[in-house]
């Protein structure tokens, strides 16, 4: 005589658990994503006020700020443009070190370039004078 069960079976067990395990990678992998592009979204829009403040420190001493001809992203470049820039108190208050991307200022002809790097990915974003953002690597 044959009893009837009314559980799982093992096979039905582990189908779940492969379904469970493929839908939390593909959610793991759209969540990093929406946090790498958000980080370089927030980026650009730092640069911009960037931007802004050089239109200011223009008007109120005549040049563009641009400690060097050429730069290279760093955390001391970001603090110096901060402080310079935006008010800062040499702290990272705005640029902050969860965005993972460092800014510079360079002279570029007569106007500015500012420059940001992120160290883990590689990539690159620039804004001119003009505010026109450009991408590389990422």
């Amino acid at each position: 005589m044959a009893t009837k069960s009314s559980g799982f079976t093992l096979i039905e067990l582990l189908v779940v658990v492969a379904i469970l395990g493929i839908l939390a990678t593909v959610g793991v992998v759209a969540y990093s994503g929406y946090v790498k592009s958000a980080k370089m979204k927030s980026t650009e829009n730092i640069m911009q006020q960037i931007g802004l403040a050089q239109t200011e420190y223009y008007s109120d001493y005549g040049v563009y700020y641009h400690p060097s001809a050429k730069c290279s992203p760093t955390e001391a470049t970001s603090i110096a443009i901060e402080q310079a820039l935006l008010g800062g108190n040499g702290t990272r208050g705005i640029i902050t070190k969860d965005l993972d991307f460092e800014i510079c200022a360079e002279q570029d002809g007569a106007g500015y370039k500012i420059q940001a790097k992120n160290s883990i990915t590689g990539c690159e974003l620039t804004v001119d004078r003009n505010q026109i953002i450009s991408r590389t690597n990422c």
